[in-house]
């Protein structure tokens, strides 16, 4: 089965194709968005809060995302896989953004690397293009910069021209594709018309070339998580639960395992 690549992704938004992306963590979970016909996987460094436990992404290493990357890798056979920079892997400098991203290439297994942040990330993003590492862009809410914004907020409200220029600053640098999280719908649609690549939204209302959705939350694995951005395709978190306890009531009434289970 044929892979989906950057250049494929990129004439998506010319056919006028919707781009449905999801993140995935491990090959399990790969494998099933795989099969559901996803056209980009994601390795979101929101790991560090659905899978590590955090408040926040700003914990995560390199080592992990390129562990995670290539577990990913593993369960795909046609997505597209793109991998997430974390943070301080590439504010340094071009030069520093360059070897990590070519390490999430090498040990993630990555046929793109994502980085947040529009001007200030543009000559990051120009020097890992230049070396033939296909990236995705990401502005808007940049989780990367919770404590700068004082909390998981709202941008573009009152700030839609520095937004639109982080945009054009993306894509004029060579990224192929932009994730637009937690912006105004109308902002967003903007955007998506006035730059030559897909946007994908979260949070971002209908008018982006593609939605992407963090695994979990899709499919309702935390009750407590209710953000308005997102929609649950499944009621996870209860119906694992019963499962678990009927596991455990078996086990407890001697009825597990049975005869059919045993050699």
């Amino acid at each position: 089965m044929k892979r989906i690549t950057a250049p494929d992704i990129l004439a998506m938004k010319g056919a006028g194709d919707k781009i449905a992306m999801i993140t995935a963590y491990d090959a399990s979970m790969a494998r099933i968005v795989d099969q559901g016909g996803v056209d980009m996987v994601l390795v979101g460094d929101s790991l560090g809060m659905v899978i590590q436990g955090a408040r926040d992404t700003l914990s995560v290493t390199l080592r992990d995302m390129a562990y995670h990357g290539r577990c990913v890798a593993a369960g795909l056979a046609r997505a597209h896989l793109t991998v997430d920079m974390p943070f301080m892997s590439y504010q340094v400098s071009p030069s520093q953004a360059l070897r990590s991203a070519g390490r999430l290439v090498q040990q993630g297994r990555a046929q793109s690397v994502k980085l947040e942040g529009g001007e200030r990330s543009a000559p990051a993003i120009r020097a890992i293009v230049e070396a033939g590492i296909p990236v995705v862009g990401h502005i808007g809410l940049t989780p990367q910069s919770v404590h700068a914004f004082g909390g998981f907020k709202l941008q573009g409200k009152d700030n839609a021209d520095r937004i639109l220029a982080d945009a054009r600053a993306v894509a004029d640098a060579g990224a192929f594709c932009l994730v637009l999280e937690k912006v105004p719908a109308e902002l967003a649609a903007r955007i998506t018309a006035q730059v030559a690549i897909p946007t994908v939204g979260i949070g971002a209302g209908v008018g982006c070339d593609g939605q992407v959705l963090v695994w979990h939350d899709l499919l309702g694995l935390d009750a407590r998580f209710k953000p308005r951005f997102v929609k649950r395709y499944l009621e996870g978190d209860g119906l694992l639960t019963d499962a678990i306890k009927g596991y455990v009531a078996d086990v407890k009434a001697g009825s597990f395992p049975a005869a059919e289970h045993a050699y």
